[in-house]
């Protein structure tokens, strides 16, 4: 079935206005809908989930990543020094307005770690914990997280009331390579001719992915990228610049939008698990073992997994120079221990290297940006007229 036709037979502007109020619906419309034909739904917590699991068991895997709503009840089940998309995302669980089938988390942070219970005591369906490597760089990695996968498996075909194929696998990993593929060319194409695409536009038609069925958002993507190729749009005199800090926790959509306004944001690690896999995963031989590697060698970078192959520094340079910015902005969650603590090896390498950056953080809750938008022009501003 399909959950989201709101932007099909409409113009470029109306269908990404419809993708934009989706977005930030946090009563998960399209997630109701799922549940009302009969369909079961499985919620991951940041960063990185393995969707293909999910979705071969027929169930709509959906990325809990907080919302811009008042944790009135939330808050009282947590400590008031935690980072806010904790306390958001268990309000959507306990308000109902996001309802579940099966919660999986991961321990990436102290915080974390005891997110699965706390869902599991304040909810009525099962919470469960992807332990992903803690040493990327062990010659046995690969096949424990083979083996976590399969164990997360079990729970699945639980939920769904039977077992899942090879096959299926297999067809779920062709349907998610191909979501892949296309997010690629949105980013490439921001990459190539920002003015085409707005920062936060792009932010949306990747958020997507997480609430709607892969095949919708492939559907979805593969009209609107041709039509924004050919958009009307010039080219402006604005400075090129790599937004860090995204991982887990997002900033508040209107706080894209204004980094857009004044500069042209060409890649991020926004929303960075949706894109963790880089390039098409295998769909031939073992397809539980066939994740497990490409979660290790066909993967992107973050604070909250170590791997001395892709030490953090050196894969941000390398994210500002193929995207040939002229700048960084390092952003972290307030509260967020991985972020602040990555921003003194990031501060460290760009100075070195002698790349400007602007320092800040964020809540997704704020709603003021005055402040931030003045210290953001003036940055610029010092690099334009330098």
């Amino acid at each position: 079935m399909n959950v989201f036709d709101a932007w099909k037979g409409k113009p470029l502007d109306e269908a990404i206005l419809e993708c934009r109020e989706l977005y930030e619906d946090a009563s998960y419309p399209t997630v109701r809908r799922w549940r009302e034909a009969g369909g079961k739904v499985l919620g991951h917590f940041q960063v990185y989930f393995p969707e293909e699991l999910a979705h071969a068991a027929g169930l709509l895997p959906v990325k809990v990543r907080g919302a811009t709503v008042d944790a009135m009840q939330a808050e009282s089940r947590f400590g008031s020094y935690l980072c806010s998309i904790l306390k958001t995302s268990l309000e959507l669980a306990i308000s109902k307005r996001l309802e579940l089938d099966l919660f999986v988390s991961h321990p990436i942070c102290d915080a974390a770690r005891n997110l699965a219970a706390v869902f599991a005591r304040n909810t009525s369906y099962p919470c469960q914990i992807l332990y992903l490597p803690q040493n990327a760089n062990s010659k046995h990695a690969a096949t424990y997280l083979a083996g976590e996968y399969r164990r997360l498996l079990g729970d699945i075909e639980g939920v769904r009331g039977q077992k899942v194929t090879d096959e299926a696998l297999r067809r779920s990993i062709k349907v998610f390579n191909r979501n892949r593929a296309l997010l690629r060319e949105l980013y490439e194409l921001r990459r190539d001719a920002p003015w085409l695409v707005a920062a936060d536009e792009a932010y949306v038609l990747t958020g997507l992915a997480g609430i709607l069925p892969r095949e919708e958002h492939n559907d979805l993507l593969q009209w609107i990228l041709p039509e924004l190729r050919t958009r009307p749009g010039r080219q402006q005199d604005r400075i090129r610049v790599v937004f860090e800090g995204g991982f887990c926790e997002q900033p508040p959509l209107d706080l894209i939008r204004m980094i857009g306004q004044s500069c042209y944001l060409v890649d991020d690690d926004l929303l960075i698990g949706l894109r963790w896999i880089t390039s098409d995963v295998p769909a031939e031989g073992d397809p539980v073992a066939a994740l497990a590697e490409s979660y290790l060698e066909r993967s992107s970078y973050s604070p909250v997994q170590h791997d001395l192959r892709k030490p953090k520094e050196k894969m941000l340079l390398e994210r500002i120079r193929e995207s040939r910015a002229d700048a960084a902005i390092l952003a972290a969650a307030k509260m967020c221990e991985p972020g602040l603590e990555e921003q003194v090896a990031y501060t460290r390498a760009l100075d070195e290297h002698k790349v400007p950056y602007f320092v800040t953080e964020f809540q997704e809750t704020m709603t003021s940006f005055d402040q931030l938008e003045i210290q953001l022009e003036t940055f610029v501003e010092n690099l334009l007229f330098a």
